[in-house]
């Protein structure tokens, strides 16, 4: 039987991928499992790792970081905390600065709105290496910073070389210099429950500050594209209808710009939690491990102490909480009232602008 003039599109189409798949499972399918096989081994980084010197010992490397006390479990607590804190303070802060630039550089009536998009983006595109020297300058004991806050009377502290937290300073200067009974019991991961409310540590605000400045630039050409896509009609449609700029923007642009905005705080997350160059360049985690993150810690472990079956347990821990939270936010942001207030808003909108559109025809 004759083939139609279709019967081969198939057979060509996976030529035509091949050797893209080719590439992928050479070097990502197949490093990732073989990463996998490294983290249930005691491989020390000599030979290959599909060796007889590489055996299977399990879920041992697992257990030390989760379950059982020692260092091994303390440094990877310290690592969560740290990062934790890390990411709850730059993810909504860039989110909402990257926001409000997309909005203030969407105006029409802004003058050289090409020269503020490139100002605000031109950190994102320099190198993390020069950006994280000039903070460390800018931050030293005797840099800028401490120099403005000497200006108006504020002793600036030494920000590279202090571990303490900044909640535990806040509580401090309202008199509560030691834990109650209750927080000073151990906690997650080997680390005392006093420990995790510390909050991030003076030198942790530098890095805080710099990521702020250094991603928001991207993040808000993607708002800016998801703005640009909402159209003008709307505009045009939220100005009949007389409503005003406030309740124009969460109302009906907010909302519209829910699968942008989903987007960004997933690569926020992704980018908080593998957060790894500034830390190399700041010393690798200190003082006192207070900058210390999983990424470094997984590159410490496998590159400096030769446990790569340790070192690659961490990195797929640290894989599996990027996906947990990645699917709590996906949670978080789902549509809760389908037909509700935003939805009868955006309707209302969507009608008058089909309105207007056909006003024009007319």
């Amino acid at each position: 039987m004759a083939k139609g003039i279709r019967g081969g599109e198939a057979s060509r189409g996976w030529l035509f991928v091949s050797p893209a798949l080719i590439i992928i499972g050479l070097f990502l399918v197949l490093p990732i499992l073989l990463a996998l096989w490294v983290s249930f081994s005691d491989w020390n980084g000599l030979g290959s790792p599909l060796s007889g010197r590489a055996s299977f010992v399990g879920t041992k490397n697992y257990e030390k970081l989760i379950v059982d006390p020692g260092l091994s479990q303390r440094d990877f607590g310290t690592s969560i905390r740290n990062n934790f804190y890390y990411v709850i303070f730059v993810v909504p802060l860039q989110t909402a600065l990257a926001l409000f630039l997309a909005v203030q550089v969407n105006r029409r009536l802004l003058k050289a709105r090409g020269f503020f998009r490139t100002a605000f983006y031109f950190p994102s595109v320099t190198s993390s290496i020069a950006i994280t020297g000039i903070f460390i300058f800018l931050f030293a004991s005797s840099g800028a910073i401490n120099a403005l806050l000497g200006a108006i009377g504020i002793n600036g502290p030494n920000w590279l070389a202090d571990p303490s937290g900044v909640i535990h300073n806040i509580l401090d200067s309202f008199g509560v210099h030691a834990p109650p009974p209750a927080l000073a019991a151990a906690g997650p991961l080997g680390i005392s429950w006093w420990e995790w409310l510390a909050g991030p540590s003076v030198a942790m605000c530098m890095l805080i500050v710099l990521a702020i400045f250094t991603t928001s630039g991207t993040f808000m050409l993607i708002f800016l594209a998801g703005l640009q896509n909402i159209g003008a009609e709307i505009d045009e449609a939220a100005l009949m209808d007389g409503t005003g700029p406030f309740r124009k923007f969460f109302s009906i642009t907010l909302p519209m710009l829910k699968p942008t905005l989903f987007t960004v705080i997933t690569l926020g997350l992704i980018g908080t939690w593998q957060v790894f160059d500034q830390i190399y360049l700041t010393g690798g985690g200190a003082p006192g491990k207070t900058l210390l993150t999983p990424a470094y810690l997984s590159y410490q472990t496998s590159f400096k102490g030769l446990n790569w079956g340790e070192g690659a347990a961490m990195a797929f821990l640290l894989f599996v909480l990027i996906v947990v939270l990645t699917l709590l936010q996906r949670w978080i942001l789902r549509d809760r009232n389908p037909g509700g207030k935003l939805d009868k808003e955006m309707r209302r909108q969507i009608a008058i602008q089909n309105s207007l559109k056909q006003g024009r025809m007319q």
